[in-house]
């Protein structure tokens, strides 16, 4: 089952990922895709680090997700992806967008055991950015976000930490 939790910043998307993960199968493979480029995102790192229990397993990437994923539904029962965003980010800056989402979306198709959880930014719930590559950014995060929506089987919406089921089936 592929699940898709989406939220703005800090609404709570990620612990209600590991919330669902937690009553799969486990072993759990956390799939951490953020990478520190400030001081204050590298803080944010270390807490999420910490609160995560001994018994999860951690995989960082950066623009490999689909080879990763490939791999992990070998091993592991249930697999959580915090966040999409921000290895789309890393896939721009790195030039290979375009190529790394086909991969991805490939992935999904066969994604037929086990539970994927998989966590992303909502786009566009903010006001219209003024810089042409933030714009193109929301606007190819939306496009993932709905093409991950179509082929998840249960998508929410969580927002101050309260999920809401906007597809089961």
């Amino acid at each position: 089952m592929i699940t898709l939790v989406l939220g703005g910043n800090k609404s709570g998307k990620s612990d209600f990922a590991l919330d669902l993960a937690a009553k799969e199968a486990q072993p759990t493979l956390f799939v951490a895709t953020g990478k520190a480029r400030d001081l204050e995102f590298r803080e944010q790192i270390r807490l999420h680090r910490q609160s995560r229990g001994p018994e999860l397993e951690v995989a960082e990437v950066d623009t490999g997700l689909p080879r990763r994923l490939g791999q992990a539904k070998l091993t592991f029962p249930t697999v959580v992806v915090d966040s999409l965003d921000y290895w789309l980010f890393a896939c721009g800056e790195a030039g290979c967008e375009a190529e790394m989402v086909r991969e991805f979306l490939e992935v999904l198709k066969g994604w037929n055991d086990g539970e994927l959880v998989l966590v992303s930014c909502e786009a566009g719930l903010g006001p219209l950015p003024a810089g042409s590559a933030v714009r193109a950014f929301i606007r190819s995060l939306g496009a993932l976000n709905q093409s991950v929506a179509g082929a998840a089987d249960r998508v929410f919406l969580v927002a101050a930490g309260l999920p809401l089921l906007l597809k089961q089936g």
